[in-house]
């Protein structure tokens, strides 16, 4: 059996979801971004003006207008049937909230045809822990983009026992297509590779800040100089935006929701939800 995959759909407009949307778009798939409504879609427009711009600053064989022609052409709408109704591929990045996903994923498998392949972009759920929801577990696994997709270009495969092998192959097959580095799992972890070493590094630099210990800047001047990295835990956490730790954090222990609680009355209830805001640890300008 041959499985192609050509019309891309991804659920989900935000910082990550539209950077995938385009960078499949970039690569010559037909796309189309789907989200809850026209407030939604227009902040997708304008993500993906401004990826159009910096792709044309930063990624070869851009500046030609490749880049904004791919912004045109991805189709954008907040009717999920439509959105779905002839994809190959269907990759969720909404919202890091296992009940958010699981309900998304009971409407998505009456409305998909049945050669659908559904692959979440949870950060740290395990796809197990979804598969039951989606009416084909044979057809769901994990794909997981680092952010900055034109630059940070990994893509963590992971599937559950249920997978249908050909199904992963063709995944990790996609990913080569649109340009990324595939990195197969054996088996399920949450937080995959990437996130297994980040997260523990994000969480140690929020505990830093959040008790009293050192500002942010000093934090990130320190894994900087001491480590050689380009960026320090609290310019990554801009980066991916402080909604998506302040997810992860809100459901965790009792450690990881006084984090959750100090990043949201000190930064989110404030506006600072990082580099998209234009402001988070750090301010950004437009």
């Amino acid at each position: 059996m041959t499985i192609e995959i050509r019309r891309v759909t991804v659920l989900g407009t935000g910082v990550l979801g539209s950077q995938i949307a385009f960078q499949t778009a970039f690569t010559g798939f037909d796309v189309t971004a789907y989200d809850i409504d026209d407030e939604a879609l227009t902040g997708a427009r304008d993500r993906f003006a401004k990826l159009a711009a910096t792709y044309g600053e930063e990624v070869a064989g851009a500046a030609d207008g490749k880049a904004e022609q791919a912004a045109a052409e991805i189709v954008l709408t907040s009717d999920l049937a439509a959105a779905v109704r002839d994809a190959d591929l269907v990759v969720e990045a909404v919202p890091e909230v296992l009940a958010i996903k699981q309900e998304i994923y009971k409407q998505l498998g009456g409305l998909a045809p049945d050669r659908t392949i559904f692959a979440t972009n949870s950060s740290t759920l395990l796809p197990s822990d979804i598969k039951d929801f989606t009416g084909r577990p044979d057809k769901f696994l994990a794909l997981h983009f680092a952010n900055l997709v034109w630059k940070y270009n990994t893509a963590e495969v992971m599937g559950t026992p249920e997978t249908d092998p050909e199904v992963f192959q063709a995944v990790v097959d996609f990913a080569v297509a649109i340009g990324m580095v595939p990195i197969e799992l054996h088996k399920e972890k949450a937080g995959y590779v990437l996130n297994s070493l980040l997260v523990p590094l994000l969480n140690a630099a929020m505990a830093l800040g959040a008790g009293g210990y050192a500002e942010p800047e000093a934090v990130d001047k320190t894994w900087r100089i001491a480590t050689g990295s380009p960026l320090g835990p609290f310019q990554m956490i801009d980066v991916i935006g402080l909604t998506t730790p302040y997810n992860i954090l809100v459901n965790g222990g009792e450690d990881a929701q006084q984090l959750a609680a100090w990043l949201k009355a000190n930064y989110i209830d404030k506006g600072k939800l990082g580099l998209a805001s234009g402001e988070g640890f750090y301010r950004y300008s437009a």
